[in-house]
Order: C-alpha cells, then structure tokens, then sequence
C-alpha cells in the first residue's frame, strides 16, 4: 500500500479501534455488574478490568451511569429487527416482549442489558433518563408502525401512528414497572452482588436476578394482553 493509499485506510483503521474500545468497556461493565453489583463496580474497576485507563473510560462515557444507558440504547435497534421479524399473526404486544427476549439473547449477558447495574429508580424522571426512556420507546413506535403498515397498508395513517404509539409506549412501561418492581425486592432483600458472597457466589446471585427479572417481565406483559384478570 503506498503513503496515500495508507492514509486513507487510517481513519477506518481508528474507527475499528474505538469501536472495539467501546465495546469492551460495554461488555466489562455489564460482568462486573452481575458480579459485584451497580454500586459496588467503580470507572476505576471497569477500566482496569478492560484493560484502559480512566482518563480512556471517560473518552466514551461522561460517567458509569452513561454506559448504562448506552448499553440500553444500543440495544434499540435490535429490538426494532425482531419485532419486523416476528409472525404475521402474532399480536403486537405479544410481539414487542418475544423481541425483547429475543434481542437479549443475542446480546453478551441476556436480559442483563436491562437489568444489571440499572441505576436506583431504574429509567426514573431525571432528564438524562427521560431521553433515553423516549428513544426506547420512539424506536419501537418506528418499528410497529412499519409492522403494522406491511400487514394492513389500506389502514389509515393516523391510526397506524396512534396505536403504535399507545402499544410501544405501553410495552415500555411495563419493562420500566418490572425494573421498578425488580429494583425494590433487590433493596429489601441486599444486592446480589454482595462481595462477602465471593466471586463465584455474586456470579450466580447475579444470573438468579436476571432471572427473576425475566419472569417479572412476563407478568407485566401478562397484565398488558389480559388486563381484566
């Protein structure tokens, strides 16, 4: 390759590098979190378990709390192409959770992308979390939308955007109620990342929450597609 050429192939060179870098810290952040708690996992302990420094962690993210959100709005646009993914005769809400279950288990962690390390007040009323809980519940608007448009394009419009809309922002409640439910039984009974548990044991309590967060998300979706029960 000669000195152009190899200018040119640099910044893609870069972009792979800082992608990388992003992605490690995601993936370190979300064990940490399952191993030692939310509270208990500091910038200084993720960087070091990823293998960069402090000042590095802060080039990707103003703080940890950050790359929790990150974690989640990256995880969108996988739930967007399950939901364009799942049956025809599926209904929507019944969709919208079977995407999310199946977006998680494509992801490092599973459902732990929502759970694990979620703030207190998980997706509460704070400003940065208010974004990040519209854009949740934009993309999956976007997605029912042009679900709804391939199987009936004689609906109208506005309609089509309404019931999206009331759907996705429903299904977002309801994971922002399991989060909230998950997160008080979590301050009652002590963390799951307790370190007196040691290492193997806050390993397993951490997959047990994720767990019990997994069937606390289906009895919300439960109260969604039968609320007369």
């Amino acid at each position: 390759m000669d000195e152009q050429g190899a200018r040119e192939a640099e910044p893609g060179r870069r972009d792979r590098k800082k992608a990388a870098t992003r992605s490690t810290l995601l993936r370190t952040a979300t064990r940490m979190f399952a191993e030692r708690g939310y509270q208990d996992t500091t910038v200084k302990d993720i960087a070091a378990a990823a293998g960069v420094t402090e000042r590095t962690f802060f080039r990707y993210f103003p703080s940890k709390e950050d790359l929790v959100f990150a974690e989640i709005l990256d995880f969108v646009p996988l739930v967007q192409r399950e939901i364009l993914r799942r049956p025809a005769d599926e209904p929507p809400v019944t969709a919208v959770l079977h995407s999310l279950l199946a977006a998680a288990a494509g992801v490092d962690g599973g459902l732990a992308v929502l759970v694990v390390g979620a703030p207190p007040r998980a997706l509460s009323g704070q400003a940065r979390r208010t974004h990040v809980l519209t854009d949740f519940e934009d993309g999956i608007t976007a997605a029912l939308t042009e679900r709804f448009a391939g199987l009936d394009p004689e609906e109208p419009s506005h309609r089509r955007a309404l019931r999206a809309s009331v759907l996705a922002r429903s299904s977002v409640a309801a994971v922002r109620s399991a989060l909230l439910v998950h997160t008080h039984g979590e301050a009652e009974t002590g963390a799951p990342g307790d370190a007196a548990n040691g290492s193997r044991g806050a390993a397993e309590a951490g997959s047990a929450e994720v767990e019990g967060f997994g069937a606390l998300l289906q009895d919300a979706f439960d109260v969604l597609r039968w609320p007369e029960r």
